[in-house]
């Protein structure tokens, strides 16, 4: 008897005995939910008016919540589905068996049950909760009370029905059981209930998880404070993943930041992964501590074994669920063609689909998540390994390897392995889903499925050479980008100088030409991509039309269920063949980056015993090298530093000169422990810091940088800033040393950047310190005074060794070492060596021929004595200084808030449709997308269509006569199988094209926006954020997006097409499709997406700071290790890394806790459809019809969750489109060119600059820098330029070359104002020597003639001038010599020399010299100055200096103060007014000098 048979006394005894007949109970109930319904409505009535009146109750929620408020909530919302589904039940058996008064009362009363209890669901969510009520209403308790009661008294009912009459429908037994349950549970809730606090909160629904929030609670756990619930979940929550409702929650009401994301658990964390992988590898690599890709093999997979061992069940258990289905179709399609083969049959179908489905399901999400688990674990854990190699990277290996090389390791390789995980059980799936399908096939088809067998074979070997050419064209694809991006690294990195040069528009086109060269291989791969497409698409077309016409030469009968079966395990295999080629390759592109990384692993460190570290106090020595040879790259044959001996005493002063190339930098080396040795000892006594002499500073604050990890010592802190002149240039800024600096110190000038430097040094109270030429970068005044505060006075006890170019810091030191060729060819005192003569005559020869030139330009004798100069120019200098100084580059670019590094720009809130709309109509105005959309739907219709042809035209049982002939039934469905492969393989072609021209012009638009982006958004940006754009984004856009927005619309497209063919068969079944699809559209649209769009953003936004953290520190690797500060850079990369990863973790982790729901809802779909079939009566539609929607609706569920998973992928990757674009709207600079103010071919022929009242400042919200100049450089003068650090010196020659555009005033040359004319025409007739001398990756030839418009004779004629011509002759390849990332291959005073060839070469009317000379000795100093004077003795020189000799012989000095000229004259008038500042600067700098040159004279 079937449950839902109601008695046929039920209304004969109505009369009788009605008291106790359930009918009666019905209409009581019935009248009831009909009170209830009344009491809700008067309830929200009284509610809204209340709410116009009592605002002040709304904020008692946020602290007040009734007890089990959620359960309540839950429980309605289960009570209104529960008898939604009793009531469509009901509905079928009524449909199936016809209609009587039972069943009519029946489903009223059970619809009145449905809308009562989700309108007081409604109520309680949306209107209740508002009033912060301390208990639930008085009406709704005693109601809930009258139910308990009614509940019962109908339980009785039925219990005295049943006895009586033996029989009573099993639906009036589960709905008053149900009520008796549910009324006590609100009893209790209503009458013992109370306000529950915050710790007791309900902590385990299907939505949410855990109602913990913002909102509920005011001492809410901070994400970052707090570990993922992962770690504590329930067994329930953990299948359900429930255990990611609170972030998923807290999403949904705000936007989310990393701190709402939660920490990872220790086994999940870098922390807790790496040391396992580290320890497997050091084990197993033994004494040798070589890496090989099987020793990193398997150390990923002992660290990830239990999650690899999980996921391998569990792909199991999805792939034997997965095969229940086809494998039952055809006795699904028996039974409802009439054959049963025992009662309720039909149900025990359902049930046995049901439970399958369900495995399939939550298998699938478990596997998914899994394996994503463990690959962020082998991410982690390999970046963190390859960071640590980074950091103790011997020198010459780092030489093999450029950053951006190096970058890649962790940015490109790691993540691949990360990505491994999806395919890791590909290759044993395979055989078992083949080996599957094939038992499902023989069973059905016999020995035709041999033939099945060999065109699987077939497919499959048809994606091998596919899969061979995508392989091949992503290395190459790979091998091009890795190219491209470290060009456009080496560009970012030196944008200053390339604007200044006028050369952007030239690398530009490199840039692009390289980008030319990585879309041809583009073009291949996804073209090949598509043809892969197709095969997949077509596979099961091809193996099934084989299959059918085998079985039509075998003469095998084909009956409609048999088809039906076929059909479902042909769509599962299709999967299998498409996935094979890409496993395959897969797994070749994961050899090749462990074969990388481990070959990486490999290189040589440091050598550890290069130094011996002695005990501090246990002798007098501080340092001692005995015997020593070293060399930069052992397998030279001649050594860097030769014969070196020394011996350094504690607290000695040790003084470090020679010319450019002699090997005084190579010393300080070979103490830090940096250049390898060759042979002899090196001892060390004593903590030590160093100074390099190309300053190195960490993106942060200036604070942090300072105290380098160490704790405030705010007196000693004090100090430091005092005695590096500091504290003037914290006063400037808006955040003082709170200041964020840009990346490599982009903000800063060179002679900040080296203070902070050497406060970074001082800070640590180190026992000797090692400075290399940190004076050069500063001015003469700062200069003593860094020198006299710092190495005498902070520094007075320590052992202090010091490179510089400056003799007159030489006669304070205790121990001079002259360098020459890598040896110490003299040593002694200042006097001493000086009487001996030698190689130290060159440098204080040069020191004489520069105070000559002093002597010869000053009017008389210099008289005023040391004390009353210094403090005369002391007291004339800082008179004018005050808060309202300006630095020349600190204001740069600054923020609203006074930073100028921002946090970077996050959208917020939904990807605006504007997004969408502009991908989609990039490429040929998006006149493609209506081809594709029309070529998916005819795909879609023909497939079906031959589908719907092998059903019908087939009979449903072996004794039914067949429709049509075998002949016929092949031909018709080869026919429609090839058009719908046409159709299909033009869909691919149309969006490879699509996509491939929507990549291409938006990176053309992106990178041409970045290069006419102005200098301040170049300092104001990490370059890591513009790489990423051009990295990552840029290849989601090329590989990514264009399947993602095609296979969003198709999808869409094959579900409703499948749900009209369900329809066609049973329509009722959009009476559960409908409410099913708008609660997965709102779970999708309205509350999931909002906190997974801001985790992906997230993701993205959290790569970056690993990637430049490890960029900071490979080229600050030397500076930190030789402060010992190794193990903090690595604990700050673990914190980057895994805030990288949690993003990640819990992005996946709120991915398959929608789709488990998801799953769940649209299996409730399938389920009603089957539950239906077997409910209709036989004989009401065609059973092979009904079996065509069955194999349609068993990838119901999938497909559904499938649609919404894409849509938030597509949502989550989009986002690189919406970053991208974000860089197509960057503000540009004025044009380069402006055809209607062309100037002169020979402009400008004279060189006169006038300046004009010129004011300046970087943002409109920013102080004035430049406040009112006015002045004339003459054309064909030399003009010099001097001031303090911040007098606005830099300004203005940025000013001069349109980097920052005037406020107010004008600059004319040669009577053309430069703001009429384009910023090419004007750059390009200027030439300059910046401050810091930049070499680019390439040859001695690119780096001089970027351009190429000068001959080989021409540069070896500009070589010769600026002194580099015998050294590039001594080179292997000369003018081919090859010149390393940033030229490190070349010394900082060799790559100044290059800078002067290249404008040697370029030969322009006006030359600017922006500290010039810093980096170089006195003799190659006064070589340059002799060069320029010989070479440029017509042009126009502007010259800003910090050597008072490199500017006292020019014919006009500049001075600047706080962005006013303070003075300008020619240096004579100026030296002959002893008042004048710079008199006295002369003075000061004649003074300091006299010692040294009173010793030049006695000789």
């Amino acid at each position: 008897m079937s449950v839902f048979q109601f008695h046929p006394f039920l209304f004969q005894n109505m009369q009788r005995d009605f008291l106790i007949n359930p009918i009666f109970s019905r209409f009581f109930t019935v009248f009831l939910h009909l009170v209830l319904l009344l009491i809700i409505f008067i309830s929200w009535v009284c509610k809204k008016i209340r709410s116009n009146d009592d605002e002040r109750q709304k904020k008692s929620v946020r602290h007040n919540r009734l007890l089990h408020y959620k359960p309540t909530l839950l429980s309605c919302l289960v009570l209104s589905l529960f008898n939604l589904v009793l009531c469509l039940l009901n509905y079928f058996y009524w449909y199936r068996s016809g209609s009587s008064d039972e069943k009519i009362l029946t489903s009223l009363d059970l619809a009145i049950k449905t809308l009562s209890w989700l309108a007081l669901y409604a109520y309680l969510e949306s209107q209740f909760l508002k009033f912060g009520e301390h208990k639930y209403p008085l009406s709704l308790r005693l109601w809930w009370a009258l139910l308990f009661s009614v509940s019962c008294y109908c339980l009785v009912i039925d219990l005295i029905y049943c006895r009586r009459h033996r029989a009573l429908s099993t639906l009036f037994w589960v709905s008053d059981i149900i009520s008796v349950v549910m009324s006590i549970f609100f009893c209790y809730v209503g009458f013992w209930g109370k306000k529950e606090d915050k710790d007791n909160l309900f902590q385990e629904s299907l939505l949410n998880g855990s109602a913990t929030n913002g909102r509920e609670s005011n001492k809410a756990i901070k994400g970052d404070e707090a570990v993922t619930p992962y770690v504590n979940a329930s067994i329930f929550s953990s299948i359900t993943f429930s255990w990611m409702g609170p972030l998923v929650s807290l999403g949904f009401k705000k936007t989310l930041d990393l701190e709402d994301v939660p920490q990872l658990a220790n086994f999940d964390s870098v922390r807790g992964a790496f040391p396992i992988l580290n320890n497997k590898l050091e084990s197993d690599g033994g004494v040798s501590k070589r890496v090989t890709t099987l020793m990193l093999s398997k150390g990923l997979i002992f660290m990830t074994w239990r999650e690899i061992s999980l996921s391998a069940v569990y792909v199991l258990v999805y792939t034997l669920a997965s095969y229940v289905g086809p494998y039952l179709i055809d006795t699904f399609v028996q039974y409802l063609n009439g054959r049963r083969n025992f009662e309720n049959e039909g149900f025990v179908l359902v049930f046995v689909f049901f439970i399958a489905k369900v495995f399939e399901c939550l298998s699938q999400r478990h596997w998914f998540f899994k394996v994503q688990q463990a690959g962020y674990r082998a991410r982690a854990a390999l970046v963190a390994k390859i960071y640590n190699k980074g950091l103790t990277l011997s020198c010459q290996s780092k030489q093999g390897h450029t950053s951006g090389e190096i970058i890649n390791f962790m940015s490109v390789d790691a993540e691949r392995i990360e990505d491994f995980g999806w395919y890791m059980h590909d290759p044993w799936m395979v055989i078992l889903e083949v080996g599957l399908a094939l038992v499902v096939l023989y069973r059905n088809l016999g020995l035709a499925s041999l033939a099945t067998l060999v065109a699987t074979v077939v497919a499959m070997l048809a994606n091998v050479p596919l899969g061979s050419l995508q392989e091949k064209f992503q290395d190459k694809l790979m091998e091009s980008k890795d190219k491209r991006m470290k060009a456009t690294s080496e560009v970012l990195r030196n944008m200053r100088i390339l604007k200044l040069q006028a050369w952007e528009m030239k690398f530009l086109s490199k840039i692009l030409e390289l980008r030319n060269v990585e879309t041809g291989w583009l073009k291949k791969y996804v073209y090949t991509s598509a043809i892969t497409s197709f095969v997949f698409w077509g596979a099961p077309t091809f193996v099934s039309v084989v299959t059918f016409g085998a079985c039509v030469v075998m003469g095998i009968p084909l009956e409609s269920g048999k088809i039906l079966s076929t059909l479902a395990t042909f769509e599962i295999l299709q999967g299998t063949i498409y996935n094979l080629p890409d496993t395959i390759s897969m797994i070749i592109q994961t050899k090749v980056s462990l074969d990388r990384i481990a070959s990486f692993l490999s290189l040589d460190d440091l050598q550890p015993d290069v130094i011996e570290r002695l005990p501090m106090g246990c002798s007098d020595t501080a340092i001692e090298i005995i015997d020593g040879n070293f060399c930069w790259d052992l397998s030279s044959a001649s050594s860097t530093l030769k014969d070196i001996n020394l011996r350094v005493s504690h607290g000695m002063r040790i003084a470090i000169c020679g010319t450019i190339g002699s090997g005084k930098s190579s010393l300080l080396s070979c103490i830090l422990g940096e250049l390898p040795k060759v042979s002899g000892t090196v001892r060390l006594s004593g903590r030590k810091s160093y100074v390099a002499q190309s300053p190195w500073i960490q993106s942060g604050k200036i604070e942090e940088n300072i105290l380098f990890g160490n704790d405030m010592d705010r007196q000693r802190y004090e100090r430091v800033l005092e005695a590096c002149s500091l504290k003037k240039d914290l006063e400037i800024l808006s955040h003082g040393d709170q200041t964020i600096i840009g990346e490599r110190g982009i903000n800063l000038s060179g002679g900040q950047k080296q203070r902070i430097q050497i406060a970074r040094a001082l800070y640590q109270d180190a026992d000797i310190y090692l400075f290399d030429d940190p004076f050069s970068a500063v001015d003469a005044h700062t200069g003593t005074h860094l020198f006299n505060e710092c190495i005498l006075g902070l520094l007075d006890s320590k052992t202090v060794i010091y490179v510089t170019h400056q003799v007159k810091f030489l006669p304070i030191a205790d121990l001079i070492l002259v360098m020459k060729d890598g040896r110490i060819s003299q040593a002694g005192k200042y006097n001493d060596i000086l009487k001996s003569g030698g190689d130290f005559m060159e440098l204080v020869g040069a020191h004489k021929e520069a105070l000559s030139a002093l002597d010869s330009i000053e009017a008389g004798p210099t008289s005023v004595g040391e004390n009353s100069s210094r403090g005369n120019a002391k007291n004339s200098l800082q008179k004018k200084d005050s808060p309202n100084d300006q630095n020349d580059k600190t204001d740069d670019a600054m923020g609203t808030n006074g930073q100028l590094i921002q946090e970077e720009e996050r959208e917020k809130g939904r990807v605006g449709l504007s997004v969408y709309w502009e991908y989609i109509t990039t490429g040929y105005g998006g006149l493609l997308v209506p081809f594709i959309l029309m070529a998916q739907i005819l795909f879609q219709v023909l497939q079906i269509g031959s589908n719907y042809w092998m059903a019908s035209a087939t009979p449903a049982s072996e004794d039914a006569v067949p429709p049509v002939g075998s002949f016929t039934l092949i031909i018709v469905y080869v026919a429609l199988s090839i058009a719908s492969s046409l159709c299909i393989f033009a869909r691919a072609l149309l969006l490879v094209t699509a996509g491939y021209k929507t990549a291409t012009m938006l990176f053309n638009k992106m990178h041409k926006c970045i290069f006419r982006a102005p200098m301040s958004f170049f300092d104001s940006t990490p370059s890591g954020r513009i790489l990423n754009r051009a990295s990552t984004d840029q290849s989601a856009v090329d590989l990514n997006i264009p399947s993602l927005v095609g296979n969003s619309a198709f999808l869409l497209i094959q579900l409703l097409i499948i749900i009209v063919v369900m329809s066609q068969v049973a329509w009722q079944v959009f009476i559960v499709f409908i409410p099913v699809i708008t609660i997965c559209i709102w779970l999708q649209v309205n509350y999931y997406i909002r906190s997974a769009r801001e985790l992906s953003r997230l993701v993205g936004v959290c790569k970056a700071p690993v990637i430049q953290h490890f960029s900071e520190t490979l080229s600050g690797s030397s500076t930190i290790r030789s402060f010992d500060q190794e193990s903090r850079f690595r604990d700050t990369s673990m914190k980057l890394i895994d805030a990288y990863s949690r993003s990640k973790f819990h992005t996946s982790g709120a991915m398959e806790w929608l789709c488990v729901r998801l799953d769940i809802l649209s299996l409730v779909t399938f389920t009603f459809s089957l539950i239906f079939l077997i409910l209709i009566p036989e004989g009401t539609i065609d059973p092979s019809v009904a079996g065509l929607a069955v194999t349609y609706g068993l990838n119901l569920n999938m497909l559904q969750a499938w649609v919404v998973r894409i849509l938030c992928s597509l949502e989550n990757r989009i986002i690189s489109v919406e970053r991208i674009l974000q860089y197509t709207s960057i503000p540009s600079e004025p044009p380069l060119v402006v055809d209607s103010s062309r100037p002169e071919s020979q402009w400008p022929s004279n060189g006169e600059i006038n300046i004009q009242n010129l004011q300046v400042r970087y943002t409109p919200h920013m102080p004035l820098v430049l406040r009112g100049i006015t002045c004339t450089f003459f054309g064909g003068k030399r003009t010099g330029i001097i001031g303090r650090t911040g007098s606005g010196k830099s300004t203005l020659i940025q000013t001069l070359f349109r980097i920052v555009e005037p406020t107010n005033g004008q600059i004319l040359i040669d009577t053309t104002n430069i703001l009429s004319i384009g910023l090419h025409d004007l750059r390009s007739r200027l030439s300059i020597i910046p401050q810091d001398p930049t070499m680019f990756e390439g040859t001695v030839r690119s780096n001089l003639d970027p351009l190429e418009e000068y001959t080989d004779e021409q540069i070896w004629e500009a070589l010769d001038k600026c002194q580099l011509g015998d050294e590039v002759r001594k080179k292997a390849h000369k003018l081919d010599f090859a010149v390393s990332e940033n030229g490190e291959n070349w010394s900082v005073g060799q790559r100044q020399l290059v800078c002067l060839g290249r404008v040697l070469l370029k030969k322009r009317k006006i030359l600017v010299l922006d500290e010039a000379t810093a980096s170089v000795d006195t003799a190659t100093d006064n070589l340059i100055q002799q060069t320029l004077r010989q070479h440029f003795y017509d042009s126009t020189v502007i010259t800003i200096a910090h050597r008072i000799i490199s500017v006292v012989d020019s014919d006009m000095v500049l001075l600047l103060d706080h962005g006013l000229v303070e003075e300008y004259d020619s240096p004579k008038t100026l030296l002959e007014d002893k008042s004048s500042l710079f008199s006295k600067l002369v003075a000061e700098y004649n003074t300091r000098s006299s010692s040294s040159y009173g010793n030049l004279v006695e000789i």
